[in-house]
């Protein structure tokens, strides 16, 4: 989306949102020059910003307690699972699996998380760690594809280039020749 039609729903919206301010951002750091209409339009921005025509959205007011109860829930499940066997389980997919069959427990105060997290732990602790189990059963159960597949993360630098390379060879294999060609 280009900067001027951000102004533009910004403007009519009369909110600019934290993803459309990400948005000018990244298009104004990747960008060599910006032209005159682009700077209009930021300038058009910058007054309605000022007089409050435009208004800027934080980009987080509240947080889901829920989320921090299931992840400590699910970290010390499977570090205890991951210290005795050899298993090693996705701590994401089995937070995002609990969190989708728990309620969402949002405050906007820190008096509210607290509030919240009392709550969970008197009411919802038993639920929260049945769904956690349940998440991590279907974890353990789930059939392994691909199991030559490495994140690149945890490579070094050689074994990196080494797998770039294989990956170019088995989608382009006239790749290399063609470049070589010109090379020369």
């Amino acid at each position: 989306m280009s900067i001027e039609k951000i102004v533009e729903q910004a403007l009519q919206d009369g909110y600019l949102t934290p993803a459309m301010e990400a948005e000018v951002g990244r298009i104004c750091d990747t960008a060599s020059e910006l032209s005159i209409e682009e700077y209009m339009a930021l300038d058009r921005l910058m007054g309605a910003l000022l007089t409050g025509e435009v208004v800027a959205v934080p980009r987080k007011q509240f947080i889901n307690v829920m989320e921090e109860l299931v992840l400590t829930e699910a970290i010390a499940r499977v570090a205890e699972i991951e210290a005795t066997s050899d298993r090693t389980l996705d701590l994401g997919d089995i937070a995002a699996y609990a969190l989708n069959r728990l309620p969402p427990l949002y405050a906007t105060t820190e008096e509210g998380a607290t509030y919240q997290r009392q709550r969970a732990k008197e009411e919802l602790q038993g639920l929260i760690a049945q769904q956690v189990g349940e998440a991590i059963a279907r974890n353990l159960d789930r059939p392994e594809f691909f199991p030559e597949r490495q994140a690149i993360g945890k490579n070094s630098g050689d074994e990196i280039l080494t797998q770039v390379s294989a990956l170019l060879q088995a989608y382009a294999p006239s790749f290399e020749a063609q470049s070589e060609l010109t090379t020369k």
